[in-house]
């Protein structure tokens, strides 16, 4: 594939990473694979293959660190390296990207792009764009980009919600988000706010609190036979990874740097760093020793000249175990990673939008107290379940919301159909409903109605409607089924009745 054309990574329907030239053409991280493509329509499409992408990685980080010893390694693609001691060597930060580029290009024949500026979260942005921010100056580069910098980071969680509400309040810039008081910030915001606010400001993600591992952390592993294969190295590298995690587990810490050396037959000494944007479990430790080992087991260049006959794993840094809190049941049993597995394959064949997770939240209408997200993205509430909520539809809440909403009349008793005037007064007494063109029901009782006006202050947005509870007479072979009364949820809106939830 020609190294100009626009490459995507795409899993579970969403973009997980991207080259240069496909975010010349808007395509960022997080983005749903349709909407990638309505922007670069010659966008090429590949699935996530996490063991492919270390493996072809790989030779790009053997380059790197034959002239900048002690790279970190972030994810398959991404490589951080301390510039202080290259600079010093080759004298000036420009010389340094230069030689870092051709040598990558001479060993591996493929591109890549530098950046350097104060912190991983900067410089990532700056690689990006192939800059060099000068020191003091990471702040002033980041104060004009958009916000939406801070809704996928390679180097962080997830924070599209955060970032859709500092734009709606009008910060459409990370200078903006920057200029807020860092008190404002927290109160308003949480920590993950303000874990967002030191990377506009520049700053790390974490503030200097870091522990230092103690030295009985480290795990090794003896290999007896030799390992060669990449199935037998997948398969060493778990059992390491769980008694790493389990002692550090007990100690309450939890690792943000994993160190993975081997030793060969022939005496080579091979370690690599790992960076991780958050705390690693046991499975987020094998999977990196697997990629580690698999890199190096089939890299052409940096091929090991015998098989691997001793492993170790060591915790370079490390943060308090809060940091990688778990539920009571089933967030790390085996059963539970398969079924996530099997799931994510479900996904690969039928789209994202195939495996859907109810997620409570707030909200004053049926259909807002429930959000589905697919399978795998972050199942958090679209809104805070806690706030007022004023106009919100009082308790018992309908049993069943229907995803479609049917349309509805509301008729009084002589046969008008009743409205709903801008002071929440009904223009007469509901007699009768009728729902998607079945036979009316006579009411026996109704209360309401609720208004609501949510958003008015955005230009073409908002929504305004009034909410209607009745209690209806049955009638046999109707939804029913035995003549018994039927409670349902009406909303008026844009002038029409609509069912919105049943009550059973």
């Amino acid at each position: 594939m020609p190294a100009q054309r626009p490459v995507a990574v795409v899993a579970a329907n969403r973009i997980v990473a991207c080259s240069a030239t496909a975010r010349a053409h808007g395509v960022r991280r997080g983005q749903r694979r349709r909407e990638a493509q309505g922007r670069c329509p010659e966008l090429a499409v590949l699935p996530d293959d996490p063991d492919r992408d270390a493996r072809a990685f790989e030779p790009v980080v053997a380059a790197v660190e034959a002239l900048a010893p002690g790279v970190e390694v972030v994810r398959p693609g991404l490589v951080a390296v301390p510039a202080r001691g290259p600079t010093h060597y080759f004298g000036t930060e420009l010389a340094v990207a230069e030689r870092f580029v051709d040598l990558v290009a001479a060993e591996t024949g493929v591109e890549c792009q530098v950046g350097i500026a104060d912190g991983l979260f900067a410089a990532t942005l700056a690689a990006h764009r192939g800059l060099l921010v000068g020191p003091g100056e990471t702040g002033g580069f980041l104060a004009p980009l958009g916000i939406a910098e801070l809704r996928r980071p390679a180097t962080g969680p997830d924070r599209s919600e955060l970032v859709d509400l500092l734009h709606r309040l009008g910060l459409r810039t990370l200078g903006a988000f920057a200029a807020l008081p860092i008190d404002d910030v927290a109160s308003r915001f949480g920590p993950d706010g303000v874990c967002a606010h030191r990377l506009a400001r520049g700053l790390d993600e974490r503030p200097l609190a870091r522990r230092s591992p103690p030295a009985d952390l480290a795990v090794t592993r003896t290999l007896d036979p030799p390992v060669e294969r990449v199935d037998a190295a997948a398969f060493a590298s778990r059992e390491p990874a769980e008694q790493l995690h389990a002692a550090l587990e007990t100690r309450g810490l939890a690792c943000i740097r994993l160190g993975v050396s081997a030793r060969t037959e022939a005496g080579e000494e091979l370690h690599r760093v790992w960076r991780c944007a958050e705390p690693l479990s046991a499975a987020g430790i094998a999977d990196r020793v697997r990629w580690q080992l698999d890199g190096w087991l089939t890299s052409r260049a940096a091929r090991p000249s015998a098989g691997v006959t001793g492993l170790a794993l060591v915790p370079e840094e490390v943060v308090g175990g809060q940091a990688l809190q778990r539920g009571l049941w089933g967030e790390t049993g085996e059963d539970d990673e398969r079924a996530g597995r099997a799931l994510v394959r479900v996904q690969g064949m039928l789209g994202s939008e195939a495996v859907l997770t109810g997620v409570p939240g707030g909200g004053r209408g049926p259909a807002d107290r429930v959000r589905l997200v697919p399978w795998g993205d972050e199942s958090a509430p679209a809104r805070v379940v806690d706030a007022p909520w004023p106009g919100r539809l009082p308790a018992p809440s309908p049993s069943r919301v229907p995803a479609r909403s049917p349309a509805a009349e509301v008729l009084d008793d002589t046969g008008r159909v009743v409205g709903v005037s801008g002071r929440g007064v009904l223009s007469g007494v509901p007699h009768r409903v009728a729902v998607a063109g079945r036979p009316p029901r006579r009411v026996l009782s109704w209360a309401g109605p609720w208004l609501v006006d949510e958003r008015w202050w955005e230009p073409g947005g908002g929504l305004r409607c009034a909410r209607l509870q009745l209690v209806l007479d049955g009638e046999p072979g109707e939804d029913s089924g035995s003549g018994q009364s039927l409670a349902v949820l009406l909303a008026r809106i844009a002038g029409r009745w609509q069912v919105e939830g049943l009550y059973e």
